[in-house]
């Protein structure tokens, strides 16, 4: 196992880290035993940092039965507050009490607040009094590191950062989504600052292994050297040398040992120009079908609406890459459960945008499309279900 340190506390933590959202599942429930046996495995082969959280179904309860076995003090153990269903003070012992019941531990090592949209969620936990919060648990030693997960655009993330002395940072990113999200601006900005930096979703969710396009597959499968395209996603993430540890949602002792043999190897800058080349190509193909050439580079930003732009083009490529539910997924989660929304709709088409835009895209008719396909029924069911949840 490849291992890299945090910049912050020197931590050795291994390149690769086991995502726990995606345990197999029976009669409804967390398959213990062969969680079990995958956890074991991942620990046997180096990996040393355990990534869970609160709503991620019985996943918590499942790793806790694990520790319990006398394994906490080989692990680095990561979970989340859901901030998101905090509407008091008081709410955040009430969860991170649970969490700690469920974990069966005194204390989590690397502790976040649960997907941060913007710079305005986290204001509002500081309203809230966040930052007292966090003083008081880890002068008690119950929290060692805070940190904070995040979905939205590249501004919002520099801003978060800048706001508080966070020990580190969780974000999105994947050679297809290199400019998506935080991007690779806020992977490097936070490295700049001195942050550790966890990666989520480097598979896209397993998009980029199962989910190719057909041709995506085919140009895989011909690229030299031979190696599967979990292998190729994996080692793009593993050369940026900004990237502490990479998580992978894996539940199958085949895709446990075949991970840990390529963060065994994956170094920092290995990936010479050549093979640069074939991640271009491969993210061409992929975006042939894109319904907006968009690379994510924000220059038509900020707009005086408040729209995030990059992040609704994003959202709507998704949607025709990816299909439907993951392209409503990603535009709720992105643009509208938020504090301030920064959806299409709010676009006024006053173009100021689009003077800006090298790629000279015609960002006013795009944002339409977006809120024509993107805003619909469904959406708006969404949204108003989850204002009546966060009523309670």
């Amino acid at each position: 196992m490849q291992y890299r340190t945090n910049p912050k506390n020197d931590d050795r933590l291994s390149a690769l880290g086991l995502g726990c959202m995606r345990f197999s599942r029976r009669g409804g429930f967390i398959d213990q035993e062969k969680a079990e046996r995958e956890m074991q495995r991942a620990l046997d082969l180096g990996v040393n940092y355990f990534d869970t959280a609160w709503t991620y179904p019985g996943s918590e309860t499942c790793v806790g039965k694990f520790l319990a076995k006398g394994h906490r003090d080989q692990i680095k153990l990561a979970t989340k507050l859901p901030q998101y269903l905090t509407k008091k003070y008081e709410d955040f012992d009430r969860y991170f009490y649970e969490e700690l019941k469920r974990l069966q531990t005194d204390h989590i090592d690397y502790y976040l607040l649960h997907m941060l949209s913007d710079y305005h969620s986290w204001q509002r936990l500081v309203d809230l009094g966040i930052e007292r919060w966090i003083d008081e648990k880890k002068a008690k030693g119950e929290i060692v590191n805070i940190g904070f997960s995040y979905h939205g655009g590249s501004t919002g993330f520099i801003r978060i950062i800048d706001a508080y002395p966070f020990d580190f940072c969780q974000m999105q990113f994947n050679y297809f989504d290199q400019h998506g999200q935080a991007g690779e601006t806020g992977l490097r900005y936070a490295a700049s600052k001195g942050l550790p930096v966890i990666i989520m979703e480097p598979l896209r969710g397993g998009r980029l292994t199962n989910g190719l396009p057909k041709k995506v597959k085919a140009f895989w499968d011909k690229a030299e050297p031979h190696r599967s395209p979990a292998e190729w996603g994996l080692r793009w993430v593993w050369n940026y040398p900004e990237v502490t540890v990479l998580l992978s949602g894996m539940n199958s002792i085949g895709q446990i040992e075949e991970n840990c043999g390529t963060a065994s190897d994956a170094l920092p800058g290995a990936l010479d120009d050549g093979t640069l080349a074939l991640y271009d190509r491969a993210r061409e193909l992929i975006k042939e079908n894109m319904a907006v050439p968009c690379t994510g580079c924000a220059y038509c930003m900020p707009c005086p609406q408040g729209v995030d732009i990059p992040v609704c083009f994003n959202a709507l490529n998704v949607k025709q890459s990816d299909g439907w539910f993951n392209g409503e997924r990603e535009y709720i989660m992105c643009t509208s459960l938020k504090t301030v929304t920064t959806n299409a709709s709010k676009c006024i088409r006053c173009g100021r945008c689009e003077t800006h835009c090298p790629q000279k895209i015609e960002i006013r008719k795009h944002l339409q499309q977006v809120t024509q396909e993107l805003e619909g029924p469904v959406y708006k069911l969404v949204l108003k279900g989850a204002r009546l949840f966060g009523r309670f």
